[in-house]
């Protein structure tokens, strides 16, 4: 009886303290803060929000004149900012920036700027968490903080970015062409990836992190949500925030923070202000209320450091943070400590050798088997239902049941391994496996991702718990439990963590980090008898949560099916026809498509996040597309090694989009688009250059405003003629009485990320062929 409840009262804690591992991450959904309302922040969420609206289209006009009026009911001053931008990657777009600047009581200090984006990602997704979330919490954090009346030393600059979800154009037009960004220091951005789930907060810089840390420290958030673990990996993946430019450009520190959970909802027409998570509104507030009034009158010049500090979050305090010159002297002392009590443990006969090496052998069988189970796994489940490929952020409607049907699977698997080959092993033996793999870890970390060293905190841990295990044959699994406590604190988030932010396809590691943790719980769970009821538990658990999600695996009203179809018109050979980018078709693409449609590899394919191509086609009866009026001048001498060509086209129709694409990848010896051009001198040599070192075919992507003219000037070698391929497309394809098509039903909604629901007309322009626009004359002006 006392080992039955010495058992439960300790498996109850861990199973208490994995709860509170989650639980603690996120405010509650009514939580305010010195004056913020919850209640304003979501119906700014609920307007701005509320229809898609992406650049050039009549509802971005609607939020941008929405956000002006609140601004201006505070009693703010507030300009635009509006002008042609081109990228590095080639996107021309005219973004209109938001701007206001609150004066603070020192005019040399550094600004501070708070950054969300306010534009939609075309075509279809209403925005409502990406950005309008962010929006709306600057808008109701600065109403608070006017309220209150709060005193600050640092001028704080409102920044609404358009266009972040073309090219971070407006974040650029604003860096490099507002006179304010020379006076900023720092910048807090709010993003989302998502509807839901904590904000992660990471930091952007060009030095090391540790003055941003310690002084993120000083402003007392209540739910931080941050690791070095994440600023690594951060640093490791290209980078596409709004924070990026003020980095790159400017080199200016920033800080931004979002919520990455309910992935099928990012850039869709279900990013609505419905399928918001209100806690995760709350948890930006609680970032930005206590940063904004800390930052507001905090030296931001203090702020950069060359050094890194390792950090984590922990429960009911700052972030914990050392610098990463501890990290080689900790592993050093783990690893002495570890040899220390491994001759302790000899020496006092509680050690066998050939226990020891057989105690390998069931964490190896697991620690390898159980990754490459879910590995497989999911291959099958792509198999079983090949529905999920049309979902192309690559977490499902049912994911989360994914997640733990496999962790459950797991542990199922470990149980019974445990419960099979280490039967005879003592558990003090059985520890030897885990921790030595844990310090191989932790010794490859310190090598090369030296950001995720607080690994060594569990292990530490580990080691009071094996010093336990050889001072005393059975100890207290409730303390064994406690020890370990904070282990779990820190490690089981990031079993969920990986699948939500990287996709399904990282549920092995999932798998890997619930290996790793129960073997850091081993001093726990090796004392518990009938290992195999456990293992039966978890497994039945595990068929519970599959067939959870198979219950959940076919789409509907609350789950959509993302699909597409286009209809492109060929100006040269007057042909058309119909596209789709689905892998599996429905009953509105068949419509069109037919039952047999024809598999297509398309010879171009549009930018898009995900490289996604056409997949089917089918002829389709051509109607009227208006050619757009293409001018070209040539500019040539005989004495000139080059001839430049001065290119205008004007859409005759309503657009939203030009691409332009060459058959070949020469270079070109210059460039322009509307006057402007990309990268500088300093990084054309260290490899491509969009247009001087070019290794694509594609020129340019210009998002259309207001049927604005396209002007280009490329230089070319006088023996360089290549042929141009010129696409327009308009997302009018279910309104346009040219193409009758009916709409998508309430099961479906439109595939994002792609060019979708678009008509789109192809012009190739053929330099050898073209009928030039003379030169003009000068106008003599005295004849």
């Amino acid at each position: 009886m006392k080992n039955l409840f010495s058992t439960l009262t300790s498996l109850f804690l861990i199973l208490a303290l994995l709860y509170f591992s989650f639980a603690r991450l996120l405010p509650d959904a009514n939580y305010t803060t010195s004056g913020f309302s919850m209640d304003r922040a979501f119906s700014h969420v609920e307007q701005i929000g509320q229809n898609p609206h992406a650049v050039g289209t009549t509802k971005h006009a609607f939020v941008r004149n929405y956000i002006v009026q609140q601004l201006q009911k505070m009693g703010l001053e507030v300009q635009t900012q509006e002008g042609y931008c081109l990228s590095d990657d080639g996107i021309l777009v005219k973004p209109i920036n938001i701007l206001s600047r609150i004066p603070g009581t020192n005019p040399d200090a550094k600004a501070l700027v708070l950054m969300s984006h306010y534009d939609s990602n075309p075509h279809s997704a209403k925005g409502a968490s990406d950005a309008g979330s962010g929006v709306a919490t600057i808008l109701e954090s600065i109403r608070a903080f006017l309220s209150n009346q709060t005193s600050h030393e640092n001028d704080i600059i409102i920044l609404f970015t358009d266009a972040e979800e073309l090219g971070l154009n407006g974040a650029k037009l604003f860096v490099n062409e507002h006179d304010w960004a020379n006076d900023v220091g720092l910048v807090l951005n709010f993003e989302a990836r998502g509807s839901g789930g904590p904000s992660n907060m990471i930091v952007e810089t060009n030095g090391g992190n540790s003055g941003l840390i310690a002084s993120f420290n000083q402003a007392n958030v209540e739910f931080p949500v941050a690791t070095s673990l994440m600023y690594s990996v951060y640093k490791l993946l290209p980078n596409d925030t709004d924070s990026t430019i003020f980095r790159e450009d400017k080199n200016i520190n920033s800080f931004f923070f979002a919520f990455i959970d309910d992935h099928y909802d990012y850039h869709t027409a279900l990013d609505s202000p419905q399928r918001l998570d209100k806690t995760s509104l709350a948890h930006q507030a609680s970032y930005l209320m206590p940063l904004l009034k800390h930052f507001s009158n905090t030296n931001l010049d203090n702020l950069h450091t060359e050094n890194d500090d390792v950090y984590f979050d922990l429960p009911f305090s700052t972030l914990v943070h050392y610098p990463f010159a501890w990290v080689t002297p900790m592993l050093i002392l783990a690893i002495l400590l570890f040899i220390g009590l491994l001759l302790y443990g000899f020496k006092k006969r509680r050690l066998k050798s050939k226990e020891l090496f057989l105690g390998f052998i069931p964490f190896l069988v697991v620690l390898i088997g159980a990754p490459l189970i879910s590995f497989l796994g999911w291959k099958a489940l792509l198999a079983i239902y090949p529905q999920y490929q049309e979902i192309l952020q690559g977490f499902t409607y049912n994911g989360h049941f994914y997640i733990a049907a496999f962790v459950c699977l797991t542990l199922g698997i470990i149980w019974f391994v445990y419960a099979r080959l280490a039967k005879t092993l003592t558990t003090v033996n059985l520890l030897i496996a885990p921790i030595t793999i844990w310090l191989i870890v932790c010794i490859a970390i310190a090598i090369g991702l030296k950001g995720v060293s607080f690994f060594i905190i569990p292990v530490f841990l580990g080691l009071l718990s094996f010093w336990l295990c050889i001072r005393q044959r059975k100890p207290m699994p409730l303390l064994l439990a406690l020890i370990n406590g904070l282990s779990i604190i820190i490690l089981a988030p990031l079993i969920q963590f990986f699948p939500v932010g990287l996709g399904l396809k990282m549920l092995m590691v999932s798998s890997l980090f619930t290996v790793l943790l129960f073997g850091l719980l081993l001093p726990v769970f090796g004392f518990y008898k009938r290992k195999y009821i456990f293992g039966s538990v978890f497994l039945l658990l595990s068929a519970v949560f599959f067939i959870k999600a198979h219950l959940n695996a076919q789409f509907s009203e609350e789950q959509p099916k993302p699909n597409s179809l286009v209809y492109s018109f060929n100006q040269d050979d007057l042909k058309a026809h119909w596209y789709t980018y689905d892998s599996i078709l429905d009953d509105w693409t068949k419509s069109v498509l037919g039952d047999d449609p024809i598999e297509y590899k398309p010879e171009v394919t549009f930018k898009s996040k995900y490289n996604t191509g056409y997949t089917f086609s089918k002829i389709a009866p051509p109607v009227s597309v208006p050619e757009p009026s293409i001018e070209i001048i040539r500019n040539d001498s005989s004495s000139a090694a080059t001839t430049t060509y001065h290119f205008k086209i004007a859409p005759n129709r309503r657009l939203n989009r030009m691409e332009l694409y060459t058959k070949d990848t020469i270079s070109f010896k210059s460039f322009s688009a509307n006057n402007l051009t990309v990268g500088n001198t300093d990084k054309e040599n260290e490899g491509p250059h969009k247009y001087k070192k070019r290794n694509s075919n594609h020129v340019l992507t210009y998002y259309v405003t207001d049927m604005d003219t396209l002007r280009l000037s490329i230089e070319l070698d006088k023996n360089h003629k290549p042929e141009f391929v010129l696409y327009e497309a308009s997302n009018d394809l279910l309104t346009n009485p040219e193409v009758p098509l009916q709409q998508r039903n309430n099961t479906m909604i439109p595939k994002p990320f792609v060019l979708n629901d678009a008509i789109i007309s192809k012009k190739t322009i053929n330099l050898n062929t073209w009928d030039f626009t003379p030169i003009p004359k000068p106008i003599n002006v005295y004849e």
